[in-house]
């Protein structure tokens, strides 16, 4: 299941251990996840009407139905009854997630999920904290607790497992080149030497 955790306005701006345009894309990307594959999505903020704000509409919008469960207090989400309620009822063992701040939003999660026995992905890069030191002692932390600290290619890949599945190669291939457009101008060159069908000189003699 995909949890989209505190990636809330007002805390964007703590987030400066990534550039700020590719951690909005990530923080995007990250919650399009389940848009793609068929898994439950359960949201979660802290103190929306105070100063954390929001989750921005970009992602409420692609789940107008899911649970959204607004903590008033709570630091850890797990510490929500409603939260734990939400997750428990999603009957999932396997957990992606992603927050702002990493050293405590995503991190305190992803330790009480752990202690409860789901088995938890982190993704690194949807991940927001105020320093790279701060985040690498958090993933670490993390780590060390049983947590999957990953990429996000490393989930789509772990989620698709073959490119000829379904999701496969078809879905996947647009949606990469939305959102990992390093992987989408693979595919992009890839058809674009298919319809040329000219080999240069050189090219021919390289090794494959």
């Amino acid at each position: 299941m995909l949890l989209i955790l505190d990636l809330q306005e007002g805390l964007y701006s703590i987030a400066r251990d990534w550039d700020a345009t590719l951690f909005k894309q990530s923080m995007i990307a990250h919650s399009s996840l389940a848009t793609v594959f068929d898994m439950p999505v359960v949201m979660t903020t802290s103190a929306q009407s105070g100063p954390n704000g929001p989750l921005p509409q970009e992602i409420l919008d692609l789940y107008p139905t899911a649970p959204l469960i607004q903590r008033q207090g709570e630091v850890d989400a797990w510490d929500n009854a409603d939260f734990r309620a939400a997750i428990r009822a999603a009957n999932r063992t396997q957990i992606i997630v992603a927050g702002i701040v990493t050293d405590v939003c995503t991190a305190f999660l992803a330790r009480s999920l752990r202690a409860e026995g789901y088995s938890v992905w982190a993704n690194i890069e949807a991940s927001g904290t105020t320093t790279r030191e701060i985040r690498d002692i958090a993933n670490d932390q993390m780590m060390r607790a049983g947590v999957n600290v990953v990429s996000l290619f490393a989930i789509v890949c772990d989620l698709m497992r073959d490119w000829r599945n379904t999701p496969g190669a078809a879905e996947l291939l647009p949606w990469l080149d939305r959102f990992l457009p390093a992987y989408g101008m693979v595919a992009r060159a890839h058809r674009a030497a298919i319809d040329n069908g000219t080999v240069i000189p050189g090219e021919a003699v390289l090794p494959s």
